[in-house]
Order: C-alpha cells, then sequence, then structure tokens
C-alpha cells in the first residue's frame, strides 16, 4: 500500500489488475494469445472473409473541403445554447471520443458571450497605445510580416470540470464534465516583439486586452506574462484561425485561463495597473472558505483525467483493456502519470507518449486486466516543477464545494478545478462518476 502522496515507482502489478508497462513488454506475446482465446471463445469463424458491399462499387468523389465519415456522425460538440440566444454559448470538446494529443479545430472548445462576428480582416485594426512611447495601428497585413513562431500548448476554461465542486458527483460524461480544454498547435507573432517596437514605459505593469466582438470582452494581463511567451495567434493547426476561435487574430498566453486568450483583439493599452473589468472582478474572482477572493491566480495548474474508459461507456467482458488519458500543467511539462485500478490503495506508472511539451497535453496509457469485480479509475499527474495533482480532500480543504447536490453541471462560480476524476465501475462493467 502506498501514501497518498508517494510518487515511487511500484512494482510491476499493482492492486486490482493494473499491469505495469514493463510486464506489458514481456508478456506480449502471452497476451496476444490470451486475446486469441477470448475470440475463439466466442466462437470467431475461420471462413475466409466475404467481399463486402463498398469495395465492388466506385466511391464517392473527393470535394474541396474533407468531410469525415457519417459512421463518426456522434464525435460532435456539445452545446449549451444550442439556438444561439442572447447570451453565453458553450461548446464541448468530447475528449472520451478522441485520442491522440491534438484537438481538431472544429472540435476545438469555445465560449463566446455574444456570437460569432463576421470581422473583415482587410478592415480589421489592431491598436497598441497607452504607456508607450510609440503608439502603433497594425493592419492583418502588416502583421502578417513579423517573424511568427509556432508552439503547442493547450487552453482551457477556469471554468472548466466546475462540477466537481459539488459535494456529490454529477453523473455527466467526460465531455460535460471536462469539455472546456483543447489542446492545439499555433501559430502568431511573439507579442513581446510588438511591445519591444512601440516602446514600454519602465512604470507600466499591465496591459489592458479588448476583444472585437459586441461584448467588447476585456482583460488585465500582467506584462510580465506578455513580454514571455504571449502570442498574437493568426494560425491554429497550421489553417487560418476560425471565426469561433478569433479571427482575424486571437491573444495565447500559455497555461493561463482561457478567459484572458482575448479573441478577436483590437486593443491594446499598456497601464500601470490592473482595470478590474466586470469579468475579472466578478465572474473570476470565487470565493475561498475563508471568505478571501480567488482573483488573479491566472495559471491553470496540473491535471490530469481519464478518458477510456469513462462514463457513458461500458466494459463488455473481463480481460485486458488499455486505460488511456490527457494530462496537463500550465506550470510546465508533465513529468509522471500514475493510475489507481482499485481507488487510490496502490498506483502504477503509466506510459507516458513523447516527446512532452511545455504547457500541452501528454496522453497516458497502460494496461489493465479487468477480472469482472467493481473497480475505481482515477489518474493524478505531476510536473516537471514537482506540482502533484491534489486529492479531492485536499483540494476541498482548501477550496470548498457547493452545499447542495448539483443538478446543473454548467452553472457554478467555481474556477480553477485539478482535483483528481474517479470512474466507478461495477460487475456489469457500467461506469459511473465518483468520490474516491
Amino acid at each position: 500500500m502506498t501514501k497518498k502522496n508517494d510518487i515511487t515507482a511500484l512494482d510491476e502489478v499493482a492492486g486490482n489488475g493494473l499491469l505495469s508497462r514493463r510486464l506489458l513488454l514481456r508478456g506480449g506475446v502471452a497476451m496476444a494469445g490470451a486475446a486469441s482465446t477470448l475470440v475463439a471463445t466466442h466462437g470467431a469463424s475461420a471462413e475466409p472473409l466475404k467481399e463486402p458491399e463498398w469495395s465492388r462499387y466506385q466511391g464517392t468523389t473527393v470535394e474541396a473541403m474533407g468531410r469525415r465519415t457519417k459512421h463518426e456522425k456522434d464525435t460532435a460538440r456539445i452545446l449549451t445554447n444550442p439556438k444561439g440566444e442572447p447570451r453565453t454559448q458553450h461548446a464541448r470538446t468530447p475528449h472520451h471520443l478522441l485520442n491522440g494529443q491534438i484537438t481538431p479545430n472544429h472540435l476545438h472548445f469555445t465560449i463566446l458571450h455574444n456570437g460569432i462576428p463576421d470581422i473583415d480582416p482587410e478592415q480589421h485594426k489592431l491598436v497598441i497605445h497607452g504607456m508607450v512611447k510609440q503608439p502603433i495601428v497594425l493592419s492583418m497585413d502588416r502583421l502578417m510580416r513579423y517573424p511568427m513562431v509556432t508552439r503547442q500548448t493547450f487552453i482551457e476554461c477556469g471554468g472548466n470540470s466546475a462540477a466537481l465542486f459539488s459535494n456529490e458527483p454529477v453523473q455527466a460524461n467526460l465531455q460535460s464534465l471536462h469539455g472546456l480544454v483543447s489542446n492545439a498547435e499555433w501559430t502568431g507573432v511573439p507579442l513581446s516583439a510588438v511591445l519591444d517596437e512601440v516602446g514600454i514605459d519602465p512604470k507600466a505593469k499591465w496591459m489592458l486586452v479588448e476583444g472585437a466582438d459586441t461584448a467588447a470582452i476585456t482583460r488585465s494581463v500582467p506584462l510580465k506574462k506578455a513580454l514571455d511567451d504571449a502570442i498574437l495567434v493568426l494560425f491554429q493547426n497550421g489553417e487560418r484561425l476560425m471565426a469561433e476561435q478569433g479571427y482575424p487574430v486571437r491573444l495565447l498566453l500559455p497555461g493561463w485561463e482561457g478567459n484572458m486568450n482575448i479573441k478577436y483583439v483590437r486593443r491594446i493599452k499598456i497601464v500601470d495597473q490592473p482595470a478590474l473589468t466586470y469579468y475579472e472582478a466578478r465572474n473570476y474572482s470565487p470565493l475561498l472558505p475563508d471568505a478571501k477572493a480567488y482573483r488573479f491566480f491566472f495559471v491553470n495548474e496540473v491535471k490530469s483525467f481519464i478518458t477510456h474508459p469513462s462514463f457513458g461507456m461500458k466494459l463488455n467482458e473481463p480481460g485486458y483493456y488499455e486505460i488511456s488519458g490527457i494530462a496537463y500543467s500550465g506550470a510546465g511539462r508533465i513529468e509522471r502519470v500514475q493510475v489507481t485500478a482499485d481507488g487510490g490503495r496502490t498506483w502504477a506508472d503509466a506510459a507516458v507518449q513523447g516527446p512532452t511539451m511545455h504547457k500541452a497535453f501528454t496522453r497516458f496509457t497502460i494496461p489493465w486486466r479487468w477480472n469482472g469485480q467493481p473497480a475505481v479509475l482515477s489518474s493524478r499527474a505531476v510536473d516537471d516543477g514537482g506540482n502533484i495533482q491534489p486529492t479531492r480532500d485536499e483540494f476541498v480543504r482548501e477550496r470548498g464545494v457547493t452545499q447542495k447536490p448539483v443538478t446543473n453541471p454548467f452553472g457554478f462560480p467555481n474556477q480553477h478545478y485539478n482535483s483528481l476524476t474517479s470512474w466507478g465501475i461495477n460487475a456489469k462493467g457500467e461506469i459511473s462518476h465518483v468520490y474516491a
């Protein structure tokens, strides 16, 4: 048995059927044999494959824009405001139906408060002014001429996983619970290059960033971050930004909460203090158990969750399964991920697919032999700064929970949930969300 925060290596087999990577490699042949036995047991035919109907005729014509097969129509985002009423709209990424680390552009989560503006890139301008020596007005053509950088990083809404602040586990799938985070390759102009050109007053400490959408969303951002790794993004996963992702230009602050990554950027004002705008003073300042406001804490802390198997899926029979999930940290690079199948009594190291990147998704996997008995799956991650994903008890002591059972997983004022997510599996193979 290990202590809750013991990150030391375990033996080859952890409790409840969790297998180590080394055991899997050495026992690959045996596992393949076991899989063959399962197939034979279920009466697989040794007859040659028949010619399928679809292989006899000419297929459909290739189109200018690629189209996903109709058989994957359920791989889609869920919407909280599908009719586009004049209120906030959320679109959540279906992580339980994806694999790898990159989120496709059309499945990347988004949050919009006044719909998607139709911005003409030929007319759009970006103004940088305030405490600078030389204010500047940038057209998109001029911005495109700056040297660009490319980096892979995640964006996560501060309110992602808010349903887990409930004192009772909300029975919802991974997409509903953790769908407000996505990972992409972003290309654009380092903000530091433009700020160097305008010349910043030494007394300036912050910048106020404003979007060109109807709500004119604004956020205060420390200049230290702006001069570090902030990017004025023009491309996502190799193509121009999608309209809902901030076309023609958005701000990217790697590792920091999503609401600060202003879309449709049109104005950056250099100032000497935070502006305490509506969203940062109200929406993103929840109260802690000691009645202090959780304000100006920007980093999305180390976090992980298992994507497969997860809520809504079913294990049809005992046998070998691959547990897979996502880990990330706004403070650095994922160094290690451990998985438990017995509710935290024992842990085993998962395989981390590499190379791991700074402030980006990392995919982890581990083999598991389910014996048909109840199990509880969880993961915990540690980054290269030594930050460990907290247990639920540790998190609740510091951040608190809601006092009533939750019926609406989207209505929380709480931010930055990064504790464990646990999936309970019963003897029938049915999976529920549990607190372990």
